[in-house]
């Protein structure tokens, strides 16, 4: 799950993270009464969505006067942005964060992610932070600087020294800085996050280090444990199907091409996705329907896949291990049914009473065709979309 950068500067000022003062507004009026609390002669308005390179994009104003702040909002607020991250899909603007200018002398980047390689939790850091951070560790890969932390000992003190005199940094800035990473390593774990990034993470005029600007990312796998994240999530931001998916315990994701994709497992259904591909053919989803594919949630997939009027043919790729092929059939005729599906369904089955399955598909009298294995099916699948 993803977080605004308000609420993402909310979890650091919790956990005792320096962040510049600053509110979140919904309407102009409300941007214009934050900068009047925040007092001084400058600030910031900042489009909140869900993606990176929002200065870039025009959603970072620096306002000198409470006209300017409220100009700014009323043309933020309302609005889809684009950004070279987000993916070529325009987020909606329904709030900005209003915050105090500060001076900076040069920005930093820091971040926290699991590192699968290594297995650990990991800080990496750079003394050229801001918006070609990813240039940076393109052309000047000297200039990042990673931490493994081990698994047992935890986040140490000197580690944190030893980074930021690794930076450049004066006495009292490494200290600052350790005590920003020690809070940031606290919050990864008690809050259960797949990635935490600071950029920038800037040293001001004052030589005093603070975080202007961060992202943050949950593990999903994880929101049981915590309902006061979930309660942050923001589904305007996301996928329209992505969130009728996660209601019914579906694992989907939006893809470019025309043929559906209903599959059990993930493993099965990225190796689905790759033989469609190899066959001249592009998914237009990743869908996993889990082991259990009943008739309700095989239902509920093809709703799903047939959301997108871009879908010319579907195939349903099943591993029938923990339910029979033949239950898993009937839940595919009778959805097939129930949906009133109008273009080709090809179906590969494998697994307890496959032949079974396959006859209750050959007599069913709907436009459904078996495969007899992946290759089959997906050669059967490209054609039909063609």
């Amino acid at each position: 799950m993803n977080f605004h950068e308000y609420q993402a500067k909310q979890l650091f000022a919790d956990y005792g993270i320096a962040v510049p003062a600053g509110r979140v507004a919904q309407t102009a009026d409300q941007a214009v009464e934050v900068a009047k609390a925040l007092g001084g002669n400058f600030w910031v308005v900042k489009a909140q969505i869900h993606a990176g390179g929002r200065g870039k994009a025009g959603g970072v104003k620096l306002c000198k006067t409470l006209d300017e702040v409220r100009a700014a909002a009323e043309a933020l607020l309302g609005t889809r942005m684009e950004t070279y991250q987000s993916a070529g899909v325009a987020l909606p603007i329904d709030s900005v964060l209003v915050t105090e200018a500060t001076d900076i002398a040069q920005e930093l980047y820091l971040s926290v992610l699991v590192d699968r390689g290594t297995q650990s939790i990991t800080f990496i850091a750079s003394s050229e932070g801001g918006v070609e951070i990813e240039k940076t560790a393109e052309e000047n890969p000297d200039a990042i600087q990673t931490l493994h932390v081990k698994f047992v000992e935890g986040l140490q003190a000197y580690q944190c020294r030893q980074l930021g005199f690794a930076l450049g940094l004066n006495a009292k800035q490494v200290n600052q800085l350790a005590k920003i990473m020690l809070g940031l390593y606290r919050l990864f774990n008690e809050k259960d996050l797949a990635l935490v990034e600071l950029n920038p993470l800037a040293i001001l005029k004052s030589g005093d280090l603070a975080v202007l600007d961060g992202k943050v990312n949950s593990d999903d796998n994880a929101s049981f444990r915590h309902p006061d994240l979930v309660a942050m999530r923001d589904i305007r931001q996301e996928d329209e199907t992505e969130v009728k998916a996660s209601q019914h315990d579906l694992n989907y994701v939006t893809m470019d091409g025309n043929i559906g994709c209903m599959v059990n497992g993930a493993g099965l259904a990225m190796a689905t996705m790759d033989v469609i591909a190899l066959n001249g053919g592009a998914p237009a989803n990743f869908l996993d329907v889990g082991g259990g594919a009943t008739k309700e949630r095989v239902t509920e997939a093809f709703k799903l896949i047939l959301s997108s009027d871009k879908v010319k043919a579907i195939f349903v790729n099943i591993f029938g291990g923990i339910v029979r092929c033949d239950m898993i059939a009937e839940g595919i005729i009778a959805a097939v049914k129930e949906v009133d599906v109008k273009v080709p369904v090809i179906v590969r089955l494998e697994g307890t009473n496959v032949e079974a399955g396959k006859r209750l598909l050959n007599e069913s009298g709907l436009a459904i065709t078996a495969a007899d294995d992946i290759n089959d099916g997906a050669k059967k699948a490209v054609a039909a979309a063609a």
